[in-house]
């Protein structure tokens, strides 16, 4: 799915599909974390069932407003001990299906909020 705005001042996610994200020109196949400060840094995570508090605490030091978690083509939520680090400073998460994460984070950033998504990119099998 492709996904055009108008005209972004912020880094912007500008396709989705299956397994990727494209932010500008760069293809993306693996899972990462992109904010709306211009962060672009590899999540090493390849799939839901090796997540833990550590990913989770690397957004947290990333001092966003809000973190959007896209859990991959369905819905899954993070364990609660996952994110006794984003709750204790303060930041909020949603968490959605990985299409729905790249379209909020881009509204978001567009505000000029200040957005961090972490984006769990599962390779199809």
């Amino acid at each position: 799915m492709k996904l055009q705005p108008d005209r972004f001042d912020v880094q912007a996610i500008t396709g989705q599909g299956p397994g990727w994200v494209q932010v500008g020109p760069e293809r993306i196949e693996h899972s990462v974390i992109i904010g709306s400060r211009g962060e672009r840094i590899a999540w090493n995570c390849a799939s839901y069932d090796e997540l833990g508090a550590g990913h989770f605490d690397e957004l947290a030091r990333l001092q966003p407003e809000v973190v959007i978690f896209g859990s991959g083509d369905r819905i899954r939520f993070p364990r609660p001990a996952w994110l006794r680090e984003l709750v204790s400073r303060g930041i909020g998460l949603e968490t959605m299906d990985t299409a729905a994460a790249c379209r909020t984070y881009n509204i978001l950033a567009q505000e000029g909020r200040q957005v961090v998504v972490a984006l769990l990119l599962e390779q199809p099998r």
